[in-house]
């Protein structure tokens, strides 16, 4: 039996192996051979832009679009020509750089990068992806990966019958059936820890990678780490516990937040790069703000209202935008309903409502708080207001019918 046993481990060791692949630099301007494992994976990127082109959430603001493809182009620099860019109005903190230059950025990133130098930092991580072929890398190691566990899983269970066959009692049978089932999941367990290993290896390549690009392109390098430093602040400020543990995965393979060793190497290489001050805050703020209402409005879709919330004080900070930014203030505390939240609406919107660049809505909204709140002149005000700033507003005949309202109650 315990030879059995040990013929069962070294069985498993010897498959258990798990390869790591090589990595290669892209050369700019170079399209692989169609009939190639590369090639394919570009064919289907190819098909992917097509689809994405005919999408809905394609923004088609030509500055916008000439904006985020020149900050592109700064951290690319070489590769530009080989790069499409399109910006998707998505709520979530993404971009994208695929094999065949195919380059998506959503609206989530843009809305939660404080400045241009966050903004650009973000973009070269996602390129050098793209410039080291990670995603054939990933792709290599993971069709490798799987096709060894599988031969392992297949090899220790065949080596683990014959054993059990082999047995003179039941419970040997069944100690060695133990066995095989425990050593099957040690494989399975080194097949997810080197999947994991294998990807944090290319996301710190390209952390700093990407930073260092974006120094050369003379942003301030410190940025790479505060972009992280604010997505851990905001996924703590979410309403729900899952998402505030997200980013603190503790498992075999983790003991500590990713993000932390992320931001020590980023802070750490920080100093040894071009020195330069340059955050291009009012040029990234100029850039996004027609956009800030529409992006900020399919943020509050995603019905987390902490991280809007915490969002909207991240771009409030500077004093800019306050009519739209409390005017979304007050409809995340609408929408949310906690203890208090309505209160705290009335004050977003009275707040907006100072200001001259507060959405025309913001009247309705004072409108109706200050109603429930039995402030019959205050609401009445407060309608008049938007119905002579917008009387050809589709829901105008509510508002009046609201007035009316207060007219038969006084």
């Amino acid at each position: 039996m315990r030879g059995s046993r040990l013929a069962l481990i070294a069985a498993a060791a010897a498959l258990a192996v798990l390869p790591q692949a090589a990595q290669a630099q892209r050369a700019a301007g170079l399209r692989p051979d169609s009939t190639s494992l590369e090639g394919g994976i570009w064919g289907s990127a190819d098909k992917a832009e097509a689809a994405a082109r005919t999408k809905a959430d394609v923004n088609h603001d030509p500055a916008l679009n000439a904006y985020v493809r020149g900050v592109t182009c700064k951290v690319a620099a070489d590769h530009c020509p080989d790069l499409r860019v399109y910006v998707l109005d998505r709520p979530a903190f993404n971009a994208l750089v695929a094999p065949n230059g195919y380059v998506e950025v959503w609206s989530g990133l843009m809305l939660r990068s404080t400045d241009e130098a966050e903004f650009a930092y973000v973009l070269g991580h996602e390129f050098s992806h793209f410039a080291q072929n990670h995603t054939l890398v990933a792709y290599n190691a993971a069709k490798s990966r799987a096709n060894i566990a599988l031969a392992a899983k297949v090899a220790i269970a065949v080596v683990g019958v014959a054993a059990a066959s082999g047995a003179t009692t039941a419970s040997e049978a069944q100690s060695i059936m133990d066995a095989t089932g425990n050593l099957i999941d040690v494989v399975y367990l080194a097949e997810i820890a080197a999947f994991f290993r294998f990807s944090r290896e290319q996301e710190a390549e390209a952390d700093l990678l990407g930073q260092k690009r974006a120094a050369i392109a003379g942003y301030d390098a410190r940025s790479a780490a505060q972009s992280w430093r604010s997505v851990m602040a905001e996924t703590q400020a979410s309403d729900f516990k899952r998402v505030r543990e997200s980013r603190s995965r503790t498992s075999v393979f983790e003991s500590h937040p990713l993000e932390a060793e992320r931001i020590a190497a980023l802070d750490k290489q920080a100093p040894s790069l071009p020195a330069s001050s340059d955050r291009g805050r009012e040029r990234y703020r100029a850039a996004i703000r027609p956009h800030l209402s529409a992006w900020l409005r399919d943020d509050l879709r995603r019905r987390d209202f902490g991280q809007t919330l915490h969002l909207i004080d991240r771009l409030a900070a500077g004093g800019e935008d306050l009519g739209v930014l409390n005017y979304y203030r007050g409809e995340a505390y609408r929408l949310r309903r906690g203890d208090g939240d309505l209160g705290r609406a009335r004050d977003a919107y009275l707040a907006a409502a100072a200001q001259p660049d507060t959405p025309l809505a913001a009247w309705r909204e004072l409108g109706d708080t200050r109603k429930r709140d039995g402030d019959a002149a205050g609401a009445r005000a407060a309608y008049e207001t938007y119905l002579a700033k917008a009387p050809q507003a589709e829901d105008a005949w509510l508002v009046q019918d609201s007035l009316t309202s207060l007219d038969k109650g006084s």
